[in-house]
């Protein structure tokens, strides 16, 4: 099979989809690999390196996916390389249709079979190419917070550990899964007074154990969540459905009577975002207000960090990549039920039940896709 792994153009996206590991890995299996030409640079991976593994470099990007079987990505084609999908084309990356409507069109329209890392999920729930993404956007979020909370950013002034005799930041994190688990342990580490708030109280049993509870654990609410909100100096929200759109769980309303100052990063803005003020934003322009609040609000927010986020993810994704390459999609997904629910479109077809409903369109289950 010939792979081809594009430079990515969304802004400031520093990552790549592939490593020399997973390079070597998939020529070892006799399949060819196309990088399209400095797709690695962001990630300080120089082509050369893709080169001593085996691949094959190519000038251009609209060289590359017409002579690819698969294109393999981090994030989601943006309106710049529609013209480049087509049929018969296998697109394996982050997606995130929910949330994307003319994406959504463009891969029924044009009939590509397209697999999304965010919706491969294993029977007890993990999401294993979503799961190493969570954890670096779920360390990042207090980091970015912390700095949208500077008063030259737009924030209170307030700093998240505090000193002598001042009170430190309050953090309050929605959603106790991944992310959530690692935005709280970030933050407890600088210092900041940590609240988790989770309607899965096994998930919140856990987190007593596991911070020794330093963090406070509260089943979420409508109630709860507001007032913790109206208190809180940092919100940072994670919540997750695979495949849908994330629920709304801050309002406008509440926004108005937070502190003036006061920040909110939205770490589930790929999937629409869990509040109501959300809108995405770029590395470039992060930020914008809401009433009197900072929102940050980044759909690549682990493209900051590519050296980290490109290799975590080709440790995730490679298994599957070998599997699709050496059988094809459909044997693949016939073997590894995971994998499967990784199938968002194909043949003009929506897959993914999530997608399909925050459309109002109809589903095709992947069995039915199957046979």
């Amino acid at each position: 099979m010939k792979v081809g792994i594009p430079r990515e153009v969304k802004n400031n996206e520093y990552r790549v989809g592939i490593t020399p590991v997973g390079v070597h890995e998939l020529v070892a299996r006799d399949h060819e690999v196309l990088i399209e030409k400095g797709a690695g640079e962001g990630s300080s991976i120089p082509d050369e390196d893709f080169v001593a593994q085996g691949a094959t470099i190519i000038d251009s990007a609209d060289e590359l996916w017409g002579a690819s079987d698969m294109v393999m990505k981090v994030k989601e084609p943006v309106a710049e390389e529609y013209h480049r999908l087509r049929e018969g084309l296998t697109l394996f990356t982050y997606l995130h249709l929910a949330a994307d409507e003319p994406l959504t069109r463009e891969l029924v329209d044009k009939k590509v079979t397209s697999i999304a890392y965010e919706t491969v999920q294993m029977p007890s729930g993990l999401l294993p190419l979503l799961y190493p993404m969570s954890e670096v956007a779920g360390c990042l979020a207090p980091q970015v917070g912390a700095a949208s909370m500077m008063r030259p950013a737009g924030g209170s002034g307030m700093l998240m550990g505090g000193v002598g005799g001042v009170a430190n930041a309050k953090v309050v994190v929605l959603g106790a899964g991944v992310a959530g688990q690692n935005a709280a342990n970030i933050a407890l580490g600088m210092g900041a007074e940590v609240t988790l708030l989770d309607t899965d109280l096994d998930k919140l049993r856990m987190s007593f154990w596991r911070y020794g509870n330093r963090v406070r654990q509260i089943a979420s609410s409508k109630l709860s969540v507001r007032d913790e909100v109206l208190s809180a100096d940092l919100v940072i929200g994670t919540v997750l459905i695979p495949g849908a759109k994330a629920p709304k769980l801050v309002t406008d309303d509440m926004v108005a009577e937070m502190k003036p100052g006061s920040v909110l990063v939205d770490v589930a803005i790929d999937q629409g975002g869990c509040f109501e003020g959300s809108r995405p934003t770029t590395h470039a322009d992060p930020t914008f207000r809401v009433h009197d609040s900072v929102y940050y609000c980044v759909a690549n927010m682990p493209g900051a960090v590519p050296h980290t986020s490109t290799w975590a993810l080709t440790n995730a994704t490679l298994r599957y990549a070998t599997a699709l390459a050496d059988k094809g999609w459909e044997e693949a997904m016939r073997e590894d039920t995971p994998l499967s629910l990784g199938l968002n479109t194909h043949a003009g077809h929506i897959t993914c039940e999530g997608v399909a409903d925050a459309f109002g369109e109809s589903y095709h289950p992947v069995a039915e896709v199957l046979g």
